[in-house]
């Protein structure tokens, strides 16, 4: 229990109960996508990705677009290896549930606006997921001051050990 409080004053979640262990930044999403997702996620509703994912925040979401029917749309990198935020403006008039996306690229190194990126989400009405595998590591994250619904990041990223990630989630979405 301790470990989970220094993990969350870490991050700056309001408490250890928000913080579940996982073995890695791909468990701690696929974990959001097989049960938040599944439970509240029905054909034809939207999700939002970009094309700068890992490939461990794509599939979940490709095998829930196979199994369930969701429609999957995908924010445009510019020339500038940056996203295209007004055509993600554009994606959100389309009603999005869920907005999943890297906080910081682990091909390009582009550290996206995460905080404007969960704002216009939740603006829309849409859960947002952070893939925080190369952020953790590099920035100082405060999962408040984001307003992130879920995060996910992973230990051996910070040169820890393998086997063990974890997954902050707010109270209401873990409920």
């Amino acid at each position: 229990e301790q470990a989970r409080e220094k993990i969350a004053k870490f991050i700056n979640a309001p408490s250890a109960r928000q913080v579940i262990y996982t073995r890695n930044t791909t468990e701690s999403i696929n974990l959001v996508a097989y049960s938040w997702a599944r439970a509240n996620l029905k054909s034809g509703d939207l999700v939002i990705l970009t094309e700068m994912e890992h490939h461990s925040n794509l599939v979940p979401w490709h095998l829930l677009a196979a199994e369930r029917g969701i429609r999957l749309e995908f924010i445009p990198v510019t020339e500038n290896g940056l996203l295209d935020l007004d055509e993600y403006h554009t994606l959100l008039s389309l009603s999005p549930k869920l907005v999943s996306f890297t906080h910081m690229s682990n091909v390009l190194g582009t550290i996206n606006p995460a905080a404007e990126i969960i704002r216009m989400a939740h603006e829309a009405g849409a859960i947002t997921v952070v893939d925080g595998a190369q952020s953790v590591p590099h920035l100082k994250v405060d999962v408040q001051a984001l307003d992130a619904d879920f995060y996910a990041f992973s230990a051996h990223k910070m040169c820890g050990p393998t086997g063990i990630g974890a997954l902050y989630g707010k109270s209401a979405l873990l409920e």
